[in-house]
């Protein structure tokens, strides 16, 4: 099914895991031809994918000095840049875009290289909040649509939350008009009583070949992981909430939206559920859908917040990975020598990916995909379960872009999400909705006494481990 037509270049920056998973996505859903598309690569991977396809590629590592150069010729009015890369500006990208009158799409805000780690800056300046700001700050004035962040998470979760906040409003018999507002969606989720939400993620995908030592093994990659998880963690923060973290911070800039701790989100874990796995420790790794979440459902009265859920993630990787995080913290963040994708040598296992809506009339209540290896490899080549979700999220965000045209910068929370699953369904395995009695106190206490608050299960400082 070609979902839209597209006349013009697209230029995709970027070619690894995603760039290679996204590429037939594009080719079998969108009217285009492969001499329209070029892929920007730095490196030699997705090679082989790109010549099947037919596709040109040019071998050209962007950096401050050079991606004008580079870009200007291969874009103009009416053409697509698609970014999929790592250590390339997203701001400096979209502005580029902007000024040429071309499409634009990421999955990530990305800094320059070295931007998460710098040490010339301090945690809220190589934040993802600040990162966001700064992408925000070129909404200014008419252009062509810029999708923000548009991947699985962040991307694809945004809209499981409103299929789940109308899932939740129709079994708690709760009136609701359809919302057709931003002030409408925050307002079902006070209405609903919505105190924090979690992008809860278990990925139990298993390969043929154990980690080695100096090691890091991922089901996507590897240098987005690592690059995310040494920054500090960070969350949306709720109004229910009653005191602020001992390590937490407000930023003195911005939204005010969400706060940050004063430790990697690597080293950070909190308590979550999903369906299949029940009660799991994930990591509370800083995500732009945390902040872009909670600042999208704020309401606001006489100029001051009312309502605000908390809302962060908390990813349980492949077991592979939880190894080579904790070897990647005692090397004090300082990345293994080898890295591997795990792809071909993934033998079973699934991602189980959604929103965990916490403190409604039914307490909580899980939506999102459940997707396994052997269902993601029938349905695409060069994909896993993990990448497949991301991928499907990727080609709905394009295909949205190419049918509005003129909105300048977005957000995922402000695209049709009804039109958003309706592309990437096919590509989700089990769309689920799961309701659960389980609390971050359930058998607190049994073993070893906690300082815990009784009075409120969805206070942070229950789900924070330690």
């Amino acid at each position: 099914m070609k979902h839209v037509a597209f006349g013009g270049r697209l230029v995709m920056v970027g070619c690894g895991s995603i760039g290679q998973g996204v590429l037939p996505l594009l080719l079998r859903h969108i009217d285009i031809a492969p001499e329209q598309v070029t892929i920007l690569t730095a490196d030699e991977r997705g090679a082989t994918v790109a010549a099947e396809a037919g596709i040109r590629r040019i071998v050209a590592p962007l950096e401050r000095g050079n991606y004008q150069a580079v870009l200007r010729p291969l874009l103009g009015p009416g053409d697509f840049l698609l970014n999929l890369s790592v250590d390339v500006s997203s701001v400096a990208l979209i502005a580029l875009a902007r000024a040429l009158g071309a499409l634009y799409l990421d999955t990530c805000t990305e800094p320059w290289a070295g931007g998460y780690t710098d040490p010339a800056l301090n945690p809220s300046q190589r934040s993802n909040y600040a990162l966001r700001e700064s992408a925000l700050a070129l909404r200014a004035g008419p252009g062509p649509t810029a999708v923000l962040t548009h991947g699985a998470n962040p991307g694809l979760v945004s809209h499981f939350v409103k299929a789940a906040l109308l899932r939740i409003a129709h079994d708690t018999g709760t009136p609701a008009t359809p919302p057709a507002t931003r002030g409408d969606w925050a307002l079902l989720a006070e209405r609903l009583g919505i105190k924090a939400i979690h992008i809860a993620e278990r990925d139990t995908q298993v390969a043929n070949r154990a980690k080695a030592p100096d090691e890091f093994v991922n089901t996507w990659s590897i240098d987005g992981f690592v690059g995310e998880g040494c920054q500090p963690a960070e969350l949306g923060w709720g109004t229910h909430e009653r005191a602020l973290p001992p390590d937490g911070r407000r930023h003195e800039f911005g939204c005010d939206a969400a706060i940050y701790l004063l430790r990697p989100g690597a080293s950070t874990r909190v308590r979550t559920w999903t369906p299949l796995a029940g009660p799991i420790h994930g990591f509370l790794i800083t995500h732009n859908e945390s902040i872009s979440i909670a600042d999208y459902y704020t309401v606001r009265q006489d100029g001051a917040v009312r309502y605000r859920p908390t809302v962060h993630y908390a990813y349980h990787p492949c077991d592979d990975a939880v190894l080579s995080l904790h070897e990647l913290a005692g090397r004090n963040w300082n990345v293994q020598a080898r890295q591997r994708l795990m792809m071909d040598e993934i033998t079973c296992g699934s991602d189980e990916l959604g929103v965990l809506l916490l403190g409604h009339a039914k307490g909580a209540f899980w939506y999102g995909s459940r997707l396994s290896i052997g269902e993601a490899r029938g349905l695409v080549p060069y994909n896993n379960a993990t990448s497949l979700q991301v991928t499907a999220a990727v080609l709905a965000g394009v295909v949205w872009a190419i049918e509005h045209p003129g909105l300048g910068v977005v957000e995922a929370d402000e695209l049709d999400h009804a039109r958003i699953l309706e592309i990437c369904r096919p590509y989700l395995g089990e769309l689920a909705g799961a309701y659960s009695g389980w609390t971050p106190l359930a058998d607190r206490g049994r073993l070893f006494p906690e300082d815990i608050d009784i009075t409120d299960p969805w206070q942070f400082r229950n789900v924070r481990v330690g």
